[in-house]
């Protein structure tokens, strides 16, 4: 995938040991930027980094962004936070935290640096919609006490502040929703479907299927995600804040996932289902409108060429 040439900057990426965060360095590394990688390693992991130690314009550190970082950058990519449900519900009160303090710490380090600043959403904020597909208007539907809260409202709650800050502090913000994203170097236990359903069916166990597998997802290859990162950050006048969703319009059903799975792994596993878990969203689907208009951005990715690359790199790291 071709990227633009930029001019050189002092870049931090937060959470960038991390699956989206690992692939964003070796994007902006290429670009010729410096790169400094936060990670406290919740779910973030040195191997995903590997292959940047002894890029000399690439520098990892171990920090926890619910602490101050006191580091002199040009732009900020904050994408720290767990953001699936088996890792965000494991310590919901510190999910929060890495939310909203980290924000705010981030946003504080903008100011000071008079850095611009991307701030990594969730179409989590737009909750279980009864607005269907989701544009970047609809204020959403989120249980704010529920399991899944510290995670819902933790970033509608970071995008709040990001636009306090723009408003009182003149801040430069960009502001992405992220819908559903799989590839490369996901977390085999992240709960996520997509590497659920791969890791089970490579492992020939049963597939666990949530519900009864009509609920809908749009699934967005990672390397179509970051190349909208970067034009966002890029291509956009400072004027332009977003928030502005970043996904794959294309809709599949949970079922159709779990049986495009079987068939390219070969597995023999059998579909089980389960009951489905609380506040999970029937229906999920982005409106990309804006980053079609703003950006001239829309994913190449098909979700079989996506998947063919993402079971590859699941087959070689279960063989291990």
């Amino acid at each position: 995938m071709q990227y633009s040439p930029a001019e050189p900057k002092k870049i931090l990426v937060t959470g960038g040991a991390g699956f989206l965060g690992s692939h964003l360095c070796e994007i902006l590394l290429k670009q010729g930027h410096e790169v400094l990688c936060v990670d406290n390693y919740f779910t973030g992991n040195r191997r995903n980094i590997a292959g940047l130690l002894d890029n000399r314009m690439f520098e990892a550190m171990r920090h926890d962004v619910t602490f101050p970082l006191y580091v002199e950058v040009d732009e900020i990519y904050n994408l720290a936070c767990p953001a699936s449900p088996v890792h965000y519900q494991f310590d919901p009160v510190q999910t929060t935290k890495t939310s909203v303090v980290g924000t705010i710490n981030m946003l504080g380090l903008a100011k000071r640096t008079r850095a611009k600043m991307f701030q990594a959403s969730t179409s989590e904020v737009y909750g279980d919609p009864v607005v269907h597909p989701q544009p970047e208007s609809y204020w959403g539907n989120v249980n704010p006490i529920g399991p899944r809260s510290c995670y819902d409202e933790g970033k509608r709650c970071a995008e709040a502040l990001c636009f306090d800050y723009e408003r009182q502090h003149r801040v430069r913000i960009k502001v992405a929703r992220i819908f559903n994203t799989y590839g490369p170097r996901m977390h085999p236990d992240d709960g996520r479907v997509v590497s659920n359903f791969i890791v089970q069916a490579l492992r020939g166990e049963p597939i666990t299927l949530y519900g009864d597998g009509s609920q809908t997802r749009s699934f967005c290859y990672v390397d179509d995600l970051v190349e909208a990162f970067v034009r966002m950050m890029e291509d956009t006048p400072d004027d332009f804040t977003g928030p502005m969703n970043i996904g794959n319009p294309a809709e599949f059903s949970i079922g159709e996932l779990a049986e495009i799975v079987l068939e390219m792994t070969g597995s023999k596993s059998r579909i089980e289902f389960r009951p489905l878990p609380a506040d999970d969203p029937r229906q999920r689907q982005p409106d990309i409108s804006l980053a079609r208009e703003t950006i001239g951005w829309e994913p190449k990715v098909a979700l079989r060429d996506g998947l063919k690359e993402t079971i590859a790199y699941f087959r070689h790291l279960l063989n291990e």
